[in-house]
């Protein structure tokens, strides 16, 4: 059975002075990031693929995950828009069993909602959705196609 956990980058530097996609993790975002990794772990929840945002702040939250997996940047992810990252996960090939997302809201809410038809009235930084698809190919993933399982925040 296919799973995507959805993950929101960690929190983030305020963005005076800097250009939004190099905004980098403020001390809280990596001790959260850092946790939500060994969370993962913990659960057995480790993706054999990640796509991700080319964002400062998501690929430092990927890094202090600590996953050993296979990683593609993906532009689109940081363009903010859930059809895109719904068609990136359609994209997924088919042998990844677990695949990863790490993005922004609000449209990593969007996605968790259009897949599952419910989702978290909030989704604050570094909150992991995992959601469980039907068997079958990566590309049949369509909305209101998911179970969600869990949702992990970092006051969890």
């Amino acid at each position: 059975m296919p799973t995507l956990i959805v993950l929101r980058h960690a929190k983030a530097e305020a963005g005076l002075g800097i250009p939004d996609i190099d905004r980098k993790l403020t001390d809280r975002g990596r001790r959260d990031a850092t946790a939500a990794g060994d969370w993962l772990r913990a659960t057995d929840l480790v993706p054999g693929r990640v796509l991700c945002s080319p964002a400062a702040r998501t690929r430092e939250t990927l890094a202090r995950l600590a996953l050993d997996a296979d990683v593609a940047f993906e532009p689109g992810i940081y363009d903010n828009d859930p059809d895109g990252l719904l068609a990136l996960v359609s994209g997924t090939p088919d042998e990844t069993g677990t695949l990863l997302l790490v993005g922004h809201n609000p449209s990593v809410h969007h996605l968790v909602h259009d897949l599952t038809g419910q989702a978290p009235d909030a989704f604050p930084t570094c909150t992991l959705a995992v959601i469980d698809l039907p068997p079958g190919a990566w590309t049949d993933v369509r909305p209101g196609l998911g179970t969600l399982r869990t949702v992990h925040t970092p006051k969890d």
